[in-house]
């Protein structure tokens, strides 16, 4: 029994963590998993090292995709045994530790990390693989210059040589975080955003690209050979892998998600063959992708939270819906400043009735306005569904966003 493996401090900080959660649900205050986590660590604060004790672990980072990817890599992992994860993103300190406590059985853990906290969640949970899917410009206010979180996630890496870091080639700041590292496998999961990776974070020197292949100038860092690779119906792997993978998610990047989980799960010890069947199974992320019924529209839900990944999301709309709700809040979570909506390219909505929606729908509606794409005003997101014609309404939403109107809706129903 892991139990045995908790001291005497950390079970007491458990049975702490339990009875606040328990208050919090009876109280209305939600699932009550973050303030077990919190009331857990102030308690004992060591209690993540020792419910990761035993366990061989996967942690996955990166700008976008992790909750996707995390979701994946648990459900690949669970073709060889009993995984534990996070079921609602929570990717820091308080949430992993909640993740791990509701299963203290499980000898296998798929961990999503926030970039920020990868070296100390690293250092406490030692885990066999690291996944790096991607890194760009997210909340400048919370998160930091990206070059900044390439070197010291690089440093956290170098204290942990044992672990397989997962890494994608085709992005070049994860690229260099994980090049100096002793055991690689390099996954060409594409990179759709190149835009914060035009200069060699190593040197400063200009990165030129020829195809898919890139290059630092004046040095010897460039894309390193990939171990998998992907197209449009197969993923190939080593000693000639070949295997047909159809996701139930859309878009290229959950392809390239799907692609980095199904090898961090072959390192575990997974059949490739089965860890993706497991990973395309994958329909639902914590209420993204879902589609629920709002009087007589039918709703997709998407969620975006930086350039790169509003870029990513706005390529999966579908343009013969019958309308677009885009709802952009600016609270703590989302980052408050918005500067970024002038690095997405909003045009290309001919045809589609758009609704700008959220707390600052009036800087959404400047950008829109800008970007000569047709659009009305509702602030309110449940309004801005109900204003589209009746049919298909997809909604895309930052964070925030996302979180409320979810809320609404669970209300309404």
């Amino acid at each position: 029994m892991r139990d045995k493996r908790i001291t005497r401090r950390g079970k007491a900080a458990l049975r702490a963590a339990k009875a606040a959660s328990w208050a919090s649900q009876k109280a209305g205050r939600g699932k009550g998993s973050m303030i077990g986590g919190l009331i857990a660590l102030k308690i004992d604060k060591t209690i993540m090292t020792q419910l990761g004790r035993g366990r061989r672990t996967v942690v996955i980072t990166g700008t976008n995709g992790k909750s996707t990817t995390t979701r994946m890599t648990a459900a690949a992992l669970a073709t060889i045994g009993d995984v534990a994860t996070q079921a609602d993103g929570a990717n820091m300190d308080a949430g992993i530790v909640a993740a791990l406590t509701v299963n203290q059985t499980a000898q296998l853990a798929a961990i999503e990390v926030d970039e920020l906290h990868v070296p100390h969640v690293s250092d406490a949970l030692e885990p066999a693989a690291i996944v790096l899917l991607n890194l760009s410009r997210d909340q400048l206010d919370r998160v930091g210059e990206i070059n900044m979180i390439e070197r010291r996630l690089r440093e956290g890496l170098a204290r942990h040589p044992e672990a397989t870091v997962i890494a994608n080639c085709d992005d070049v700041l994860m690229a260099s975080a994980a090049y100096d590292h002793k055991k690689v496998v390099w996954v060409a999961a594409g990179s759709g955003w190149a835009v914060d990776a035009t200069s060699c974070p190593r040197s400063g020197e200009p990165i030129v690209w020829d195809g898919v292949h890139w290059k630092s100038t004046g040095t010897d860092f460039e894309r390193p050979t990939p171990d998998w690779w992907l197209d449009d119906e197969n993923l190939y792997g080593p000693e000639g892998v070949k295997i047909p993978m159809r996701l139930t998610l859309p878009g290229k990047a959950n392809r390239g998600n799907a692609a980095q989980a199904v090898a961090a799960a072959v390192t575990l010890g997974a059949d490739p063959a089965k860890a993706v069947a497991a990973a395309a199974a994958v329909k639902d992320v914590a209420g993204r992708y879902s589609t629920v019924q709002v009087g007589s529209h039918n709703v997709r839900m998407l969620l975006a939270k930086n350039p790169a990944g509003w870029q990513e999301a706005l390529s999966m709309i579908d343009p013969t819906v019958d309308g677009l709700v885009i709802a952009v809040n600016g609270q703590v979570p989302d980052g408050e400043d918005l500067s970024w909506l002038w690095d997405v390219r909003f045009e290309h909505f001919e045809g589609v009735q758009v609704v700008a929606a959220g707390e600052r729908a009036t800087d959404l509606g400047v950008r829109l306005t800008y970007a000569g794409v047709d659009h009305t005003t509702v602030p309110d997101p449940v309004r801005a569904i109900a204003s589209c014609p009746p049919g298909r309404v997809e909604v895309l939403a930052n964070y925030t966003a996302f979180r409320d109107l979810n809320r609404a809706l669970e209300d309404l129903a």
